[in-house]
């Protein structure tokens, strides 16, 4: 049993690592083009890149979770063929389905973060997150509560979920007109390198 927990495990793991790279490429890109627009001192301009970047987050991530979440009783033979393991992937589908969510709101949320400056900010999130919640809760529910490895997984899951709401949060709280002054004000103390 233990191999096929393994086996699955395994799986779900390389699938929502996998689906990752998306989300954070999405990421990337909003980064990237918020802290060009508060450089250039259009706030608007940052705050539609953050509604376009979460819009199309969210389509992609619901997109993706709801085709596996259907399709959660032959994902597995794309991996194996043997049927406990495809069934014990079948189980671990909507935990992979609420992953794919979470990892990719966090992925893009982290991605504003970066692009607005908060690089110390998401720093104590993620760590926060992981080792003050997702390591401790995932030892408790694997060997404490003896769920195993979707203890493991729940542990972690809950993790992402503490990230992205504390990234939305900052997210959702965001004075963008002051940031542009916190922006020039940077700029001001750090100095111009051009000069």
């Amino acid at each position: 049993m233990l191999l096929i927990e393994i086996s699955s495990y395994a799986i779900s793991l390389a699938t929502t690592t996998l689906h990752y790279y998306v989300q954070y490429g999405i990421g990337a890109a909003g980064s990237t083009r918020i802290s060009n627009e508060l450089g250039a001192g259009n706030p608007q301009a940052a705050q539609a890149v953050v509604q376009v970047v979460l819009i199309m987050s969210l389509v992609e991530v619901v997109t993706v979770s709801l085709i596996l979440f259907f399709c959660r009783h032959i994902f597995g033979y794309a991996f194996s063929s043997e049927k406990r393991v495809v069934d014990y992937v079948d189980e671990l589908a909507p935990l992979m389905c609420l992953t794919i969510i979470m990892e990719g709101l966090q992925a893009v949320l982290s991605g504003i973060a970066r692009g607005c400056g908060w690089q110390h900010i998401g720093a104590y999130i993620n760590l926060g997150a992981y080792y003050l919640v997702a390591t401790p809760l995932a030892v408790v529910l694997c060997f404490v509560l003896h769920l195993e490895s979707r203890g493991l997984w729940m542990g972690l899951l809950i993790g992402k979920i503490v990230q992205a709401s504390c990234f939305a949060s900052i997210t959702a709280l965001t004075n963008w007109q002051k940031q542009i002054t916190l922006d020039k004000e940077e700029e001001v103390f750090c100095g111009d390198s051009d000069e």
